[in-house]
């Protein structure tokens, strides 16, 4: 399993989402969300997937921390609903149909969920246990050890513990109700400084 394998799917709403990834995240937040949606897919082949919305999910990926950065931050909404949202607005310019749009949101927002059932949404299940990965560590051994090192070279985690960490804490006291409190609650900062990804075994095997 290599990047290579994942070719990013050639369409307008692809290119837009990138676009705001790389102009609105920081390079730690942005190789977050790409390493997100290479995590996703990895899983998605992994464990035997053939019927995922690759364009959907691609587009969920780079847009599923949208709602953290000041340009898009919403006074009343959680950050994954603000983030759903720029979602629909760029995928409406991209000329997709309102059902097709509103997954866009549903994928966003269940990426902040404990958990996802697969068999009602694959993106959303994919995403969540992507994000799962490159926040908090879960299932580390999952995926291939040379296609997670490639990964991890390609887009280092730079200083995502402490970028992340701030932005969510930040979220939470502004907003209590909100996932983002109950990821704070949940102990986020600890698990992204023990996150295995962040070992440097990974970065330089041997």
């Amino acid at each position: 399993m290599h990047i290579a394998d994942f070719p990013v799917p050639d369409t307008a709403a692809a290119r837009g989402a990138l676009a705001l990834a790389r102009e609105y995240h920081s390079p730690s937040i942005l190789n977050h969300v790409r390493r997100s949606w290479l995590w996703a897919e990895a899983f998605a082949a992994v464990e035997g997937f053939d019927a995922v919305d690759h364009e959907l999910l691609y587009v969920a990926a780079m847009l599923h921390d949208i709602g953290l950065t000041p340009e898009f931050d919403n006074h009343a909404l959680a950050y994954e609903h603000a983030g759903g949202h720029v979602g629909v607005a760029l995928t409406a310019g991209a000329g997709w149909g309102a059902v097709r749009r509103r997954r866009v949101l549903d994928v966003i927002v269940e990426h902040n969920w404990p958990s996802v059932d697969p068999a009602q949404d694959a993106e959303g299940y994919l995403l969540e246990i992507a994000t799962a990965l490159d926040i908090s560590g879960a299932r580390p051994d999952a995926l291939p050890d040379d296609f997670v090192r490639e990964v991890l070279a390609t887009h280092p985690r730079l200083e995502l513990a402490d970028e992340f960490g701030a932005a969510v804490v930040d979220q939470a006291e502004r907003k209590p109700s909100s996932a983002a409190c109950r990821l704070v609650d949940g102990g986020v900062m600890r698990k992204l400084r023990d996150n295995p990804l962040e070992m440097h075994a990974w970065r330089n095997p041997g």
